[in-house]
């Protein structure tokens, strides 16, 4: 079976967790994910359609998505636009503005978005930075690679200035065994998820928060904090299930 090969049904749940990943707190988190690298097994799957599917349940009476507090709407869709003066780019879903709300224009405040590029597009010196710009809000990009393209996904990686949060999601562990040197061996992000259930949500988990996690005893922003958490051992974290046997796509959150 090839290793990116899976079933329908756990196809449901990698698309929930990409939509969390994403725009859960409408991005604006540490581990939020901005890039999706996505072999091209799993773009013929059905994961883009329940991605666009589940963002569009997302609206601002239930708050699953909400103001951006540091981008406004206008430089969002801006930087939508320049994306999609790039060859083969193209919009997934969302690329608009919220409607019917009070936000204030200094906010930014706009749907789940997804802007597919081409990672040859991507690693072209006039593109890359406009592309790894981050924008802690409710945008990713997306793209797709084949098996021999995988150097160039390692290359785009590692070009990048911020080495926070990773996940490598499959569900052949022993392609994952088999990777590791090729894969997680070779980045840098210091912290890594691994498996099927490769959640980035939450992360990092090597923070100092802290005796038993408990944040009124964190040292964070203290020099001994800093020496722990950005000089420590990298952290790699498996996830890899199994999923519940009658798991479903929880309601909007």
């Amino acid at each position: 079976m090839n290793p990116f090969t899976v079933l329908y049904w756990k196809v449901d749940y990698i698309a929930w967790v990409c939509d969390q990943d994403a725009y859960a707190c409408s991005g604006q988190k540490c581990s939020a994910q901005s890039m999706l690298f996505m072999h091209e097994n799993w773009s013929k799957s059905s994961l883009l359609r329940q991605m666009n599917d589940l963002a569009a349940r997302r609206k601002l009476e239930d708050l699953t998505v909400g103001p951006v507090l540091t981008v406004t709407t206008e430089a969002m869709l801006e930087h939508m636009n320049k994306l999609l003066q790039i060859p083969g780019s193209k919009l997934l879903f969302g690329g608009k503005a919220l409607e019917n709300h009070s936000i204030p224009p200094i906010y930014g405040a706009i749907k789940p978005t997804a802007v597919f590029v081409p990672l040859e597009e991507i690693l072209k010196d006039s593109n890359y930075e406009l592309v790894t710009r981050e924008l802690f809000g409710p945008f990713q990009v997306v793209t797709e690679y084949k098996d021999n393209q995988l150097p160039m996904v390692l290359d785009a990686l590692e070009r990048m200035h911020a080495h926070l949060t990773a996940a490598v999601v499959s569900n052949d562990q022993l392609f994952l065994q088999a990777r590791l040197a090729e894969v997680i061996g070779k980045s840098v992000n210091g912290t890594t998820y691994a498996g099927l259930r490769a959640r980035t949500t939450g992360a990092p988990q090597n923070h100092w928060f802290g005796p038993a996690g408990d944040p009124r005893g964190a040292g964070i922003g203290t020099p001994e904090a800093i020496k722990l958490v950005w000089s420590c051992h990298r952290e790699i974290i498996y996830d890899f299930g199994p999923l519940p046997q009658k798991w479903e796509t929880p309601a909007s959150t």
